[in-house]
């Protein structure tokens, strides 16, 4: 007896969009019976991480497994990818990272020299920031059982207690600011693996961006913030207007993007503002602190294309619009899910 079509797994159910956040919610948030661990921030909200709270501070946690195909691409590799994923989860909830702890799974007869390519930019990227690896696990799975490698880390960081930035906090007049430019990450994976030569090298975007979020919240009132990844742009304005219960407008003049990646993007027939970024922040800013604190961005190393895109209203609560280019207004739908899989 076959099963029905909603009984089964598909690829796009780990893409990032609605369909993702429905199954999240079906199979995991309503399944499991504690949410919640010394009064922090609980699994339900949903947010980049959790928290737990530890006399005056809270110590914000996060989690992301990377199967990223090719597991190297233009501007970096999995290892960039799994140390800089698990550093801006826990930056983008205002939180200082402090520690990664790594899980790394490799398939029978992967290269050595591969693997010592990818830790070493785990290293390098660790030194960026700086956080420190304290802890991990190795293990090796039989042949044609794993494709290559998948590492999982998580991340650590601290902030003081009453001082976490959630999705959840922006208010009506707030302004909206991109740190930099969107749809590089999602485009460098599609090119490598498929071969494509664009006329520009489009690299990947994938970087640590703390030294964006540390601008950002020792300038100004940060009351949201968040890291675009998989689902894009769209996706990551659409939480924060659903949890804020305000709606999101956005410039399309305005919107960090290369004409490198518009080009590819229209050759290709995908929406940049859909595509994963792994190096840029999502950040909503107090109205009268916004151009001190895009200042204070654009002075950073991965901040200095950062723009104002737009503002946060109380009408239409939990809708994203956009202000295109030729004067109209349109409705930016969540995705259902990230158009490339595997893909972080």
């Amino acid at each position: 007896m076959s099963k029905k079509a909603d009984d089964i797994i598909t690829i796009v159910h780990g893409s990032g969009g609605a369909l993702m956040e429905d199954l999240i919610k079906e199979l995991f948030i309503n399944k499991f019976s504690k949410k919640q661990a010394l009064n922090g921030v609980p699994l339900d909200a949903m947010d980049d991480g959790s928290t737990i709270k530890v006399h005056n501070n809270e110590v914000v946690i996060t989690i992301d497994s990377h199967t990223v195909e090719p597991i190297f691409f233009p501007g970096g590799d999995i290892g960039t990818l799994a140390i800089s994923g698990a550093v801006n989860d826990v930056a983008v909830m205002g939180a200082r990272p402090v520690a990664i702890l790594d899980a790394v799974i490799v398939e029978e007869g992967f290269s050595k020299d591969k693997l010592r390519e990818i830790i070493k930019s785990m290293d390098d990227t660790a030194k960026e920031v700086p956080v420190a690896i304290i802890s991990g696990d190795f293990k090796v799975m039989p042949r044609g059982k794993l494709d290559r490698v998948v590492i999982t880390t998580t991340g650590v960081g601290i902030v003081e207690s009453g001082k976490v930035i959630l999705d959840s906090g922006a208010k009506p007049g707030d302004k909206i600011i991109v740190s930099g430019h969107i749809g590089e990450h999602g485009v460098a994976l599609l090119s490598a693996r498929a071969g494509l030569g664009f006329e520009t090298e489009i690299k990947s975007d994938v970087a640590p961006i703390w030294d964006v979020v540390e601008a950002a919240i020792n300038t100004g009132d940060i009351h949201a913030m968040k890291d675009p990844t998989r689902g894009g742009l769209i996706q990551a304005l659409s939480e924060i207007a659903e949890k804020s219960k305000v709606s999101l407008f956005i410039d399309e003049d305005e919107i960090p993007i290369r004409e490198s990646v518009i080009a590819a993007c229209e050759m290709l027939g995908i929406e940049p503002l859909e595509l994963i970024n792994e190096g840029c922040a999502v950040i909503i800013v107090k109205d009268d602190d916004a151009e001190e604190v895009l200042s204070a961005i654009k002075k950073t190393k991965h901040g200095k294309y950062a723009k104002r895109i737009g503002e946060v209203k109380s009408e239409n609560p939990g809708k994203v619009f956009m202000r295109t280019s030729i004067g109209s207004t349109r409705l930016l739908d969540k995705p259902v899910g990230e158009p490339l899989p595997r893909i972080c």
